[in-house]
């Protein structure tokens, strides 16, 4: 006796296969319950059904006003003394790339002033970028250094968009985590639209102060993580670098 399959299997079984194809990224949204109904001449129910099937799979996830999208596998990203976004990507196995938001002089506030020892509104050189995962968003950094010390240091960190290869030009070869304080935020619209998530959606922000050889503060970060993109992984620390 034949049965028939039910258009909601059939439906997951395409989409399963799209998405194991990379037709659909990690992060990409999927179409519109309406659009899915108009490709497969269904129902929307029958769409729904097959979108909660790829759910209880863990293929997709639903964010309530944005939509339906593919899950990614969280990025294992450590933290330790010498954390650099490059290597921990490509340890991860993935392909690191960073967009360039803006290089501008600005005051130092009260908290930059007090993690880089400066005065209140000494010129701080600030750097914003998007950092990027196989392509998808995993980050939003603001990155803070004194201008009195590096006054060409903006140059190269349009450059280069490397705060790494930026430091070794300015004549710090190596530097190391001194503190991180990690909280948890919410996004909000402007983050939600660079990151390609909900606002609203669940973000781990990550203070940083990173110090030269001689135990200098060079660099207070701020890196905004997107929860659902990124495993923080604590590595052991000396006296020298301590995670609060």
């Amino acid at each position: 006796m034949n049965q028939t399959v039910p258009l909601w299997t059939s439906i997951a079984a395409t989409l399963r296969r799209e998405i194991a194809q990379g037709l659909w990224r990690a992060g990409a949204r999927l179409p519109s319950e309406a659009q899915l109904a108009t490709r497969f001449d269904v129902n929307r129910h029958t769409v729904r059904r097959a979108l909660q099937v790829l759910a209880e799979e863990g293929l997709v996830q639903s964010r309530q006003g944005a939509g339906v999208f593919v899950r990614a596998n969280p990025v294992r990203y450590p933290i330790g003394r010498r954390t650099r976004f490059r290597q921990n990507l490509l340890s991860a196995g993935r392909t690191p790339s960073r967009k360039l938001l803006g290089v501008s002089v600005q005051a130092a506030s009260p908290s930059e002033a007090r993690a880089l020892g400066l005065d209140v509104g000494a010129p701080l050189h600030v750097m914003e970028s998007i950092s990027f995962a196989d392509a998808l968003p995993i980050s939003l950094a603001r990155s803070a250094f004194c201008a009195s010390r590096f006054p060409d240091l903006d140059e190269g960190l349009r450059r280069l968009v490397s705060v790494t290869e930026a430091l070794s030009q300015a004549g710090v070869n190596d530097y190391l985590r001194a503190s991180t304080r990690l909280t948890g935020h919410n996004a909000d619209p402007l983050q939600a639209r660079h990151l390609e998530i909900a606002a609203g959606d669940a973000l781990i922000r990550s203070e940083a102060v990173n110090i030269d050889a001689t135990g200098q503060p060079v660099e207070f970060g701020q890196t905004h993580f997107v929860g659902a993109r990124v495993e923080l992984v604590l590595e052991d620390t000396d006296q020298k670098a301590n995670v609060i």
